[in-house]
């Protein structure tokens, strides 16, 4: 919000510098008479507030905003794939399901993205608790519990991504 100036006469408004400054009389009666039976009211208009939001707040709209671009929902945007795909099965002839784009590296599925997009926020997630286990004003029991939590979300993280990667990638690292 602009500071208020200290003299408010010195710097007069572009629609009325005119009429403050002519010297006709008439001119000055049909500025002042009209406004002269009113008067202001006593308004008490208090300027909103605005707080900050909490840390677990911030730190939630960050984690979904990782969840999202990791996700790829760009690329599903744009593109519009299919929700999962479906291949037919070579001996019944019958359609199956599946879930990852095998062979292409650059398209996926709309389950695909947020499957693998789970795995990484898994992982980031386990990270925290691994952080939360080094705080040494928790109980020992605690830390532990945080500890074996982030060491297994981590793990757990880590083979299921790649597994994704040698679905997606049937020759990758062998």
């Amino acid at each position: 919000m602009a500071p208020k100036s200290e003299n408010p006469a010195s710097t007069p408004a572009a629609g009325t510098a005119a009429a403050d400054f002519s010297i006709d009389p008439i001119l000055h009666i049909l500025r002042i008479f009209p406004y002269s039976f009113l008067r202001l009211p006593r308004l008490r208009l208090k300027l909103p507030t605005v707080t900050l939001p909490s840390a677990m707040t911030v730190y939630s709209l960050i984690l979904l905003t990782y969840f999202m671009v990791v996700s790829g929902i760009v690329y599903d945007v744009i593109v519009e794939p299919p929700g999962i795909g479906s291949t037919q099965d070579r001996l019944t002839g019958s359609v199956r399901p599946v879930v990852f784009m095998t062979g292409r590296v650059n398209g996926q599925y709309i389950i695909e993205g947020l499957s693998s997009g789970f795995m990484f926020v898994l992982g980031g997630m386990g990270v925290v608790l691994l952080d939360l286990a080094l705080d040494l004003k928790r109980d020992k029991s605690i830390r532990i519990s945080f500890a074996s939590a982030g060491i297994a979300s981590v793990v757990i993280a880590y083979v299921m991504s790649m597994l994704f990667v040698r679905i997606k990638i049937p020759s990758y690292l062998r």
